[in-house]
């Protein structure tokens, strides 16, 4: 498990974010000095390619739920993100291959654009497919059964984080140096390459280590939720039974393929038709889904009030890295006779991070679990609501700063303010980030079927994605509104000059807005309920289901068992003798084992229905007299 990770750790920290992160915060100078981009554009490329590579990862993560291991996934996007950054480090440094500046909004055109477009395109897919498989090939590693392994699980994620941290604190310094201030763009990119390169041979090392997972087309997400909606559809018409114990399922030793059995809950009980078991026709995947696939289906719709509820705070992060940026770039940069780069300001929030990832670990977890009893020391969207609060006050501070940086700009442009004034912005947002990214990495990790995990995973970087592209339209409708009312006719952010814009005045719309949001954010992660599981039958109370009054038996003390792995025993009726005349019992009529049970993330505390009280397809072939 640990030596495993070390491998992915390796790739994240010091090799594939290095590149990643510093050309994600250094592309806009790139556009605007480079490609002759003007300001509104430059961000909005920015945005655009960000918002792409995110939603990319939705790509990466249904592949590797469908038709390869996640191992395999990485390796051949990791493949694609080298060549387009090869594609990229060529057009940087071939004068040739870039526009001359003319003036206008864009200078690109013709074959330089394709290239441009293309390289970019390479890119986003190669990065985004790599982000919707590796964060799930990480958490594979543990046994969510294990005790120690399910708790050790939450320490993964802010490892994770770390890692990417440090990682990305090595390319905003040196990388962004060079392609910034040296304008050596074509070094900076080059390295990019090569350490990715590198970073995606380590992983490759490690295979041998690796617990890896071979997804079959029956798991198909987009399949098994295709057949429920349909069946559903074609079941509308048909009334739900009085008892949820009369829908279909099959128990755990026929269904050898799948992984868990999920409990029935009463929300979106529409999508229930999908497992009215036909009556005149032959139970086929396309005309009665079992109960837990139905679940499957309801996790995923419970998960997306959630996933767009933290889409602008991801449109305020694309602000730090475009038109902040631009501000630092305006600024007083240097330190003695250093001159710090513009792009290297988010060193502080990755400074914050650094340090306060092992703190929160190794202090604040321990502590609030002694008083929550959850393994994670807060629930997940508990963490989440924490960062979408700390995000709006960045945005307020941000339009602070702005007026500050302004107003001293137009009483002596010859003096500008200190760019370690924006550290107030980034450093807030930068905590922000430590608890909903890895929140929402480990809720939508925790919360999905298995066989869906990198796809739920990739709805954080799917967030991200919405974010960055709700950015760009913020910027066109924002400037084309505010051009037609304002008395000088411009829009809050316009053309080369920074210092007649209003930038202040974007930054707390978005305070406004990401306030609103919040409260948005807090009845959804209330009305929100989260995924429980069938008991482990390792160490159960169970109900016997073999004999025809269904009585309640005492299953043995699991310490006297010797071992005897319960959860292979047969959740079914016994098929009754050819001499005897009696009728089959219909499972679904049989008691309910009421049982404590907990999510594994501490969400809620349930009452689960035995697994015995489904209809299987041995009760429903036996004969009748």
């Amino acid at each position: 498990m640990y030596i495993s990770n070390v491998f992915v750790f390796a790739v994240l920290t010091s090799l594939e974010n290095m590149g990643f992160i510093a050309n994600m915060v250094s592309l806009v100078l790139y556009f605007m000095y480079v490609m002759f981009f003007n300001y509104p554009n430059s961000a909005n490329t920015v945005t655009n390619f960000m918002g792409s590579t995110f939603l990319l990862s939705l790509i990466g993560g249904f592949i590797s739920d469908t038709f390869i291991s996640r191992f395999t996934t990485s390796i051949i996007f990791g493949f694609i993100e080298v060549l387009g950054l090869a594609l990229v480090t060529i057009q940087a440094y071939s004068k040739d291959l870039q526009p001359a500046y003319c003036g206008k909004p864009s200078c690109i055109h013709g074959s330089k654009a394709v290239m441009f477009y293309f390289s970019l395109g390479l890119l986003a897919l190669g990065a985004g497919g790599v982000k919707g498989a590796l964060p799930a090939l990480g958490g594979d590693q543990f046994d969510h059964k294990d005790p120690k392994e399910a708790k050790a699980l939450a320490r993964y994620f802010n490892w994770l984080l770390l890692s990417t941290t440090l990682g990305a604190c090595v390319g905003v310094t040196g990388i962004v140096y060079l392609t910034t201030e040296k304008h050596k763009w074509y070094w900076g990119f080059f390295i990019s390459t090569v350490a990715t390169f590198l970073g995606f041979t380590v992983l490759a090392l490690g295979k041998r280590f690796y617990r890896l997972r071979e997804p079959k087309m029956a798991d198909s997400p987009i399949i098994r939720i295709t057949q429920v909606i349909v069946v559903a559809i074609n079941n509308s018409k048909l009334a739900l039974p009085d008892s949820p114990d009369e829908l279909y399922e099959i128990s755990k030793t026929e269904n050898d393929f799948r992984e868990e059995i999920i409990s029935h809950t009463n929300q979106f009980r529409f999508l229930d038709k999908a497992a009215i078991v036909p009556k005149d026709s032959k139970t086929t995947p396309w005309t009665v889904c079992t109960v837990t696939q139905v679940e499957e289906v309801k996790i995923l719709t419970r998960m997306l009030p959630i996933l767009f509820s933290t889409v602008i705070m991801n449109t305020c992060l694309a602000q730090l890295q475009t038109f902040s940026v631009m501000q630092g770039n305006f600024m007083n940069r240097k330190i003695g006779n250093f001159n710090v780069p513009a792009a290297s300001i988010p060193i502080i929030p990755l400074v914050f991070m650094s340090i306060l990832v092992p703190i929160y670990e190794f202090f604040f977890v321990p502590f609030a679990r002694k008083i929550t009893k959850h393994p994670s020391g807060i629930t997940q969207l508990q963490r989440v609501g924490v960062g979408l609060v700390l995000s709006a006050i960045s945005m307020a501070i941000a339009g602070i700063v702005e007026v500050k940086r302004r107003d001293q700009a137009h009483r002596d442009i010859m003096k500008p303010i200190s760019l370690f004034w924006l550290s107030f912005q980034y450093g807030i947002f930068g905590i922000a980030d430590m608890f909903t990214l890895v929140g929402l990495l480990e809720f939508f990790y925790r919360e999905a079927p298995i066989g869906m995990r990198s796809l739920s995973t990739s709805f954080t970087w799917l967030t991200l994605s919405f974010g960055y592209f709700l950015s760009t339209v913020f910027v066109n409708v924002i400037n084309a509104i505010t051009k037609r009312t304002s008395s000088s006719k411009q829009g809050w952010i316009h053309g080369l000059d920074l210092d007649s814009s209003h930038l202040n005045l974007f930054y707390w719309f978005l305070a406004i807005l990401s306030c609103l949001n919040f409260l948005n954010y807090l009845y959804w992660a209330s009305w929100y309920k989260y995924k429980t599981e069938e008991p482990d039958h390792s160490e159960p109370k169970a109900i016997d289901m073999t004999t025809e009054q269904l009585p309640v038996e005492e299953v043995p003390d699991p310490t006297e068992a010797k071992g005897e792995d319960l959860s292979n025993r047969p959740l079914v009726a016994e098929e009754e003798p050819e001499h005897t005349e009696a009728k089959a019992k219909d499972l679904s009529t049989g008691p309910l084992l009421v049982e404590e049970g907990s999510t594994v993330d501490g969400g809620v505390t349930e009452v689960h229905e035995g697994p015995s009280s489904v209809q299987t397809e041995d009760s429903k072939q036996q004969p009748t007299s």
